[in-house]
């Protein structure tokens, strides 16, 4: 694995990916929820950054648990405790577990924490097919294109959770602002492992 990834590493670089993108990410939930989703993931990513001195100083599967704790207490809507769910239990199941087991642990507790699957126009659209590709274990798989596929296929959906639901039909034509968010985090983290 590239020396480059490591705790401080992949905060700096999450965090640049948030931050670089928030305005689309608010236009993205402007669209079809309340336009608040950019701000909340820069604000976590704020809080998380401020922390990663003594992050860095962790194991990286107690580091994961510690960032997702202070999202769930700094990112307002839905994806302050998913997103933190899966950190949370992605850190505690690599303790124990194969990387892919582990992260598709935590993708299955993030949607039983939502109460949603795949195909309900959510950040788990993009999760799942992440966690299908490292389980495959895909010869020369690029996990970027994975996620971006699978973003995108959100765009033709009709959402059947979350505040974009009640648009009903409204809510086709536009892209998850969760499902951005996690391939924007999947581009940056695939940076540092030197797999794209």
């Amino acid at each position: 694995m590239n020396e480059a990834f490591n705790v401080r590493s992949i905060v700096l670089a999450v965090h640049k990916a948030i931050v670089s993108n928030v305005d689309e990410l608010t236009a993205l939930d402007t669209a079809i929820g309340d336009g608040d989703h950019g701000l909340n993931m820069k604000r976590g990513m704020d809080a998380v950054l401020a922390e990663v001195d003594e992050l860095a100083a962790m194991p990286i599967h107690e580091a994961l648990g510690a960032a997702g704790k202070r999202l769930v207490m700094t990112v307002g809507g839905a994806s302050g405790p998913l997103m933190a769910t899966f950190l949370i239990v992605l850190g505690r199941e690599l303790e124990g577990s194969k990387p892919e087991t582990a992260f598709f642990a935590a993708v299955d507790a993030v949607a039983k924490r939502g109460r949603a699957h795949q195909g309900a126009k959510t950040l788990l659209d993009v999760l799942f097919p992440i966690a299908h590709a490292l389980k495959l274990k895909q010869n020369g798989m690029d996990l970027v294109q994975v996620a971006r596929d699978a973003a995108v296929a959100t765009i033709p959906l009709q959402a059947s959770k979350g505040r974009a639901a009640y648009l009903g039909a409204r809510s086709i034509g536009h892209m998850d602002p969760g499902a951005r968010s996690v391939w924007l985090i999947a581009d940056a983290v695939s940076n540092l492992m030197g797999k794209n």
